[in-house]
């Protein structure tokens, strides 16, 4: 009864045929050997992917930390100079300081500014009503709101702009 049991493989090898026998338990034990092998192949490999998925996350994660230096936003060149303020005045109490470069006025900016008479029309225009202004102050941009309206002093603003050589 325990010969069915038993495979039977031949080999050839120099001193002729070797005749082997193999119970199931034989067979058994090997498979689980192979199964540990192959089990031992896959764990080293997804130690292997996930050690390369961590370094490319922490690559990834260094590179955007990195990249608001590299992306800063670049401003645009000013076309004015904010030289006086007047205390009490609608520029003071919009937040213009003197030293603000003016990078946009209204309608008036960078692109179409061309000569101070620009802002002139914009305030002339725009009386009782609120221009955005934008200005570049330590090296950020600051933006306000800014309403030319009558007050105790002189012009509607109250403060004085000067043209930026460019």
């Amino acid at each position: 009864m325990i010969n069915q049991f038993r495979k039977q493989v031949s080999t050839v090898g120099e001193s002729g045929v070797n005749v082997l026998y193999t119970t199931p338990s034989d067979t058994l034990h090997c498979l689980q050997n192979d199964h540990k092998a192959i089990m031992a192949e896959i764990e080293e490999a997804l130690h292997k992917l996930h050690a390369r998925e961590k370094a490319k996350r922490e690559r990834d994660e260094a590179e955007s930390q990195e990249e608001p230096m590299e992306e800063q936003v670049t401003l645009p060149p000013p076309f004015a100079r904010v030289d006086a303020v007047t205390y009490g005045s609608p520029a003071s109490g919009a937040g213009l300081k003197v030293g603000d470069e003016v990078i946009e006025f209204g309608s008036v900016n960078t692109n179409n500014f061309q000569n101070l008479q620009n802002i002139a029309a914009v305030v002339q225009h725009s009386e009782g009503k609120p221009l955005r202004v934008a200005v570049i102050r330590d090296g950020q941009k600051v933006q306000m709101s800014l309403t030319p309206q009558r007050w105790s002093g002189r012009g509607l603003l109250g403060c004085n702009i000067v043209p930026v050589q460019r």
